[in-house]
């Protein structure tokens, strides 16, 4: 991002901008992995929601930030969005740095703990369901799990399906703005509220996500307040009324950034496994922003019907993807419930030749680290 500021020439950027994407691939599914493994299922969607709203909320001071660096214009020889991109990079190789010596290993191992403290974090991560916290060893078979789980691609459709949109909100929210009359810093400006209202709108919806465990109602219901958004937007021939419908947007499609991540992530046990899982999730979510960035054409200014129209396309794909997904989740924990898919224990069920198919296991332990997610007595979150 620093580097950018300091090109000269196309070439140049273009090569700034593939190294950014590449190294900042990994940030987002590696930080949510991470949260993952250190609170239980129903504490995530919260952490999951406040790191993600760090972004929304940097894109509301970073217009703010953006207009004031801007007057910097001729500094040093250099434009003034060079020089946006030099400061605002500065931070984050400083944060960087930092974080080296601050971010910590996983409970198992993490050096800040004592014995006791960190008996007790695994203890209660266990009675969660997560029967890897205590630590497991990397097998080409956790991979395997991941990549033919059903759960793995409805997610990855679910994803796509809220973070396109979510690219090209980011990407065109100054465009859109340009419909009132106003360009360049003044649009910078009116784009702070809309950031602001969605950080906390992302925040209380992660509270009650955790609160209730409905995040499937909540994803539908997310997304059909982005769909009206949307439709308004497409509607509208006038300026206000198209930036009213901004904020519905907003509200619609940041919160369920998040809120899927964590119901994806609550659904899959065992942490190498749920590692491979998010980074599919999340690699086909963000593939979908080379959509996002060609479909606002520059001949269909100011009210980017076609845009508008792919966006909503991509919601219903959201919503879709999230009924079938709590529907399959429900049908399987309404089988585990009935008993279908109960293992047989050696001493406790030997007689069910009946359950066979479901393997056959010397402990519930035994059976709970080898089987994760799939083992009879875990329930999938809805």
């Amino acid at each position: 991002m620093t580097v950018q500021g300091l090109v000269h020439n196309y070439g140049g950027l273009l090569g700034m901008r593939w190294m950014l994407g590449m190294f900042e691939a990994g940030l987002y599914p590696g930080v949510n992995y991470y949260l993952s493994c250190w609170y239980r299922r129903s504490e995530f969607g919260i952490r999951a929601a406040v790191f993600f709203s760090a972004a929304t909320v940097s894109r509301a001071f970073g217009g703010l930030l953006a207009a004031a660096i801007s007057n910097m214009d001729g500094v040093g020889g250099k434009p003034g969005w060079a020089w946006i991109f030099i400061l605002e990079g500065l931070i984050t190789v400083i944060a960087g740095f930092a974080s080296f010596w601050i971010i910590q290993d996983f409970p198992d191992t993490a050096k800040f703990l004592t014995e006791e403290e960190r008996t007790f974090v695994i203890r209660r991560l266990q009675k969660d369901d997560q029967f890897s916290a205590a630590g497991e060893t990397l097998k080409f078979k956790y991979i395997s799990q991941s990549l033919l789980d059903w759960k793995t691609w409805v997610g990855m459709l679910l994803y796509m399906g809220t973070d396109c949109p979510l690219y090209a909100f980011s990407l065109f929210l100054p465009s859109i703005i340009n419909q009132l009359g106003f360009t360049a810093t003044p649009a910078n400006l009116l784009t702070v509220p809309v950031y602001a209202l969605a950080c906390i709108v992302t925040c209380v919806v992660g509270f009650i996500a955790d609160r209730y465990g409905q995040r499937g109602l909540i994803n539908i219901v997310c997304s059909l307040v982005g769909l009206a958004g949307y439709i308004i937007l497409i509607a509208s021939r006038n300026a206000t009324l198209s930036y009213i419908a901004v904020y519905l947007a907003a509200c619609g499609i940041y919160p369920n950034i998040p809120n899927t991540v964590a119901w994806v992530s609550n659904n899959v046990e065992g942490s190498y496994k749920r590692s491979v899982s998010l980074a599919m999730v999340i690699s086909f979510g963000n593939i979908n922003g080379a959509v996002s960035s060609n479909v606002y054409r520059a001949r269909d200014q100011p009210w980017y019907t076609l845009g508008h129209g792919i966006v909503l396309m991509y919601i219903c794909i959201a919503i879709i993807s999230a009924v079938v997904y709590r529907h399959l989740l429900k049908r399987e924990n309404d089988r585990r419930d009935r008993g279908e898919r109960d293992e047989i224990i050696e001493g406790v069920n030997d007689d069910r030749e009946d359950l066979a198919r479901n393997g056959r296991f010397a402990s519930v332990e035994d059976a709970k680290r080898e089987k994760g997610d799939a083992w009879s007595g875990y329930r999938y979150t809805l």
